[in-house]
Order: structure tokens, then sequence, then C-alpha cells
């Protein structure tokens, strides 16, 4: 099992900045990819971003490219996300997972965190 923990969440302004992390543990936690979903009020979840075990590769969906950014601490056991230019639109819950599969990490996870609300005001 994998467990995660994530912390960095808030309320901001429209253009502000927040960083989300999320700290993993486990018996399981070895070359495991890891990154961020998201759920909207009324919307489904998607995928916002992830990281390979290495760190080597990433992936972000288009909504965010050139506002967020994703990385692993050399450690690899946290994982954060920055997020810059905030909007309204970016408004979520935000849930940290891990998968042993990199590739497809966009269509879903095995091990998921509890959430943390990032609200972006106008």
């Amino acid at each position: 099992q994998v467990q995660l923990v994530e912390s960095g969440g808030g309320l901001v302004q429209a253009g502000g900045s927040l960083r989300l992390s999320c700290a993993a543990s486990g018996r399981t936690f070895s070359n495991v990819a890891m990154g961020w979903f998201r759920q909207g009020p009324g919307k489904e979840r998607e995928f916002v971003a992830a990281i390979s075990w290495s760190g080597g590769a990433t992936s972000l969906a288009d909504s965010v490219k050139g506002r967020f950014t994703i990385s692993r601490t050399n450690a690899k056991n946290t994982v954060f996300l920055q997020m810059n230019s905030l909007k309204p639109e970016d408004t979520a819950v935000y849930y940290c997972a891990a998968d042993h599969e990199f590739y497809s990490f966009n269509r879903g996870a095995t091990y998921w965190g509890q959430g943390t609300q990032v609200i972006v005001s106008s």
C-alpha cells in the first residue's frame, strides 16, 4: 500500500499562486509515478499533472500548461504542484495520486490521497 497526504490548498485571488505538496509513504512505495487530479464543482475528476519515478518525465493537462509545474524531491517521496496565474476555473478539490505506471497515469491511478481544496476568487 501507498499512503498519500496532501497539503497546501487554500483561497487565493485570480492571478495568484499556490503550491501543493503530497507526501507519500508505504511498504510498496518504489518506482511509483506521482501526480495530481482535480474535481471542480459539478464536474468529473480530471487529470492535471504527473511525474515519473525518476523525475525525468512529466505530463501536464493542456488546461494548465504554462501555468503549473510538477516536481518531486530527490528522495522521491514528496511531489509538488506549483500553480501560477490561477484562474477561477482552477477551483477544485485537488487529489494527489500514485501509480506504478507513468504513461497511462492520465487515465487513472491506483493510490489516492484525501484531497485538498483550492478556491480561486475572481
